[in-house]
């Protein structure tokens, strides 16, 4: 897969391993990191042979946000009054968090230590978060003059409007045991090897599955959250016919009732 100069992207198999690597700035984000960040999920989306996408991050943390020392770093206000241009930089996250969100793949993410403002968004746009005990979530932007503005609509739809708002007008950072229970994520892991035995089980569950089947209920799942119910239900049921008349279907049923693997499961 392609090389970048702030992230490593890997394949292992069916899966996908991308690995946010400035340990030294506890992964904190650049321009030109999330330029990567879009760049790498675009081409995991178009990889027909990836069925899961794993996100960590290097040297024990997540992602702290914004790098301070590149966004201190501002050019003076465009004399004209033409538009900003670190509008459309700062928006460029926004891309690359819609990009994750969307990735037909399973997403999943290990979030270990830090994993605020853009980190925090990231843990938002991933389907399975697996929590060590030293991760702590939050938006503290304000505390220092600014906001977390291109994850707020991830973390809503993750933890809901009452504890968005919460850790919106407080800046509080929260623990692990707070972040399994807000729903952040789903599994909470004491040590390394707890971590990798709960990876391992979630991707085997995720490998049992056909994986146009898997896409389609995500996209459905996401879809609830902007579109209508009659239109959900219009969509769900035209997906479902469409997918009982592919041959995976019949394969499927027929290893069902066999008690039999189907082709596509792995493990």
């Amino acid at each position: 897969m392609a090389d970048y100069a702030n992230i490593t992207l890997a394949r292992d198999g069916a899966v996908a391993r991308l690995t946010l690597n400035r340990p030294d700035r506890r992964n904190a984000l650049t321009h030109a990191m999330m330029l990567e960040l879009e760049d790498a999920f675009g081409c995991i989306r178009d990889d027909q042979g990836c069925r899961a996408l794993v996100i960590r991050g290097a040297g024990g943390h997540f992602c702290a946000g914004g790098d301070l020392d590149a966004m201190a770093d501002m050019p003076p206000r465009p004399a004209n009054g033409s538009l900003d241009p670190l509008v459309p930089a700062y928006r460029q996250f926004g891309k690359a968090l819609q990009a994750l969100n969307v990735l037909p793949q399973p997403t999943i993410a290990i979030v270990e230590g830090s994993a605020v403002g853009g980190g925090f968004g990231m843990a938002c746009c991933s389907d399975v978060v697996i929590l060590h005990e030293s991760a702590r979530f939050g938006m503290p932007e304000p505390k220092v003059g600014f906001i977390p503005s291109q994850i707020i609509p991830f973390v809503v739809r993750r933890v809901g409007e009452g504890p968005a708002r919460d850790l919106a007008v407080t800046g509080r950072v929260i623990d692990a045991a707070e972040a399994k229970r807000l729903g952040i994520g789903s599994h909470l892991c004491a040590g390394t090897a707890d971590i990798n035995r709960t990876l391992k089980a979630v991707l085997d569950d995720i490998l049992r599955l056909e994986p146009q089947a898997v896409a389609t209920v995500k996209r459905l799942v996401l879809s609830c959250a902007t579109a209508e119910d009659g239109a959900v239900l219009d969509d769900a049921a035209e997906s479902l016919v469409g997918l009982l008349r592919r041959p995976q279907a019949s394969e499927g049923i027929k290893a069902f009732m066999a008690k039999t693997a189907p082709p596509w499961a792995k493990g």
